[in-house]
């Protein structure tokens, strides 16, 4: 169901593919590569805000404890660090599958309370669905598999933008209506709660000076345990989640603003503009600056195509 650009990776593959383990990606903005609805063997997680636009077909996520059914024509969203599973379908449903940083949302102040229910585990659902969202969301995913920076930019500010319409023409809480399941695994449910409360804390507290412990106490855990647990569930540590999180925002802040990048680093939760280089080389394969110049370089070929084109 993932791209191979963004190949989800199980933290043990070793386990019963049945056991809810949680499954990252490298976080970026980009498509499943596939439009075929599969049945998922576990529950997983991955940083990423999901959208799922349903060709045809239908689909029935297990989330937050429910079954939640999606049919053709529908669109709904979901911030992927909340267990999910697609456990019974329609042969054959199609979809389109955009996975969007959460970077993109936590640049939306103005969206308060539909951020605020995206991060708190909503699977929300657009009530208001336009004629063309079905070619759109094709086009979308089909530029986003073309892996070209320009076109993806493009993505980025129009999904930006049909987000904001969406929080404007309505949506509701697909958990508010879906059937409770009546199956629950006590210890693996437990422990699902207790991560998922540690990944909510720090996307929430990220900029701030948190360390491992504030994780823990966030949800009275003992520190080593809630260590254990974490990077059982998630495959990364809770520190380096914390990273993640800063990261995210740092590349936010290079492709919004013209922020100096030392502000950059320290607007992000870096404490040390060495460390905050050092990171982001290693997640993003460059440095700050020469992000920010391809990010604009590619906008210059963007505005000079369109004055281009204009001009015919």
């Amino acid at each position: 169901m993932r791209s191979p650009q963004d190949e989800s990776v199980p933290a043990h593959p070793e386990l019963n593919p049945a056991h809810p383990l949680v499954v990252f990606g490298d976080h970026r903005f980009c498509a499943g590569s596939s439009d075929r609805v599969m049945r998922m063997p576990g529950p997983h997680m991955h940083s990423q805000i999901e959208f799922n636009f349903v060709l045809d077909g239908r689909m029935t996520y297990w989330f937050d404890g429910r079954e939640l059914t999606v049919s053709a024509g529908r669109l709904v969203l979901f911030w992927g660090m909340i267990p999910h599973q697609v456990i019974e379908l329609d042969e054959p449903t199609h979809f389109v599958c955009l996975y969007v940083p959460m970077s993109v949302f936590l640049g939306l102040p103005s969206l308060s309370s539909f951020r605020e229910a995206v991060f708190r585990g909503a699977m929300i659902e657009a009530l208001d669905i336009k004629s063309y969202d079905h070619d759109i969301f094709r086009r979308w995913r089909d530029e986003l598999l073309s892996r070209d920076t320009a076109l993806e930019q493009i993505v980025r500010d129009e999904l930006t933008a049909r987000v904001r319409r969406l929080d404007r023409e309505g949506w509701r809480d697909l958990r508010q209506v879906g059937e409770a399941m009546n199956v629950t695994h006590h210890g693996d449910g437990e422990r699902i709660v207790h991560v998922e409360c540690m990944a909510r804390f720090i996307s929430e507290n990220a900029l701030e000076a948190i360390t491992v412990e504030h994780v823990a106490r966030a949800v009275n855990l003992h520190t080593n345990y809630a260590m254990t647990i974490y990077k059982r569930a998630v495959g990364l540590t809770i520190n380096q989640s914390i990273v993640r999180q800063r990261l995210d925002t740092a590349q936010s802040l290079l492709i919004a603003t013209d922020m100096p990048i030392a502000n950059v680093a320290f607007e992000s939760g870096f404490g040390s503009l060495s460390r905050f280089y050092e990171a982001f080389a290693q997640r993003f394969g460059s440095q700050p600056g020469a992000f920010r110049r391809r990010l604009a370089q590619a906008s210059r070929q963007i505005d000079t195509g369109r004055s281009n084109f204009s001009r015919k």
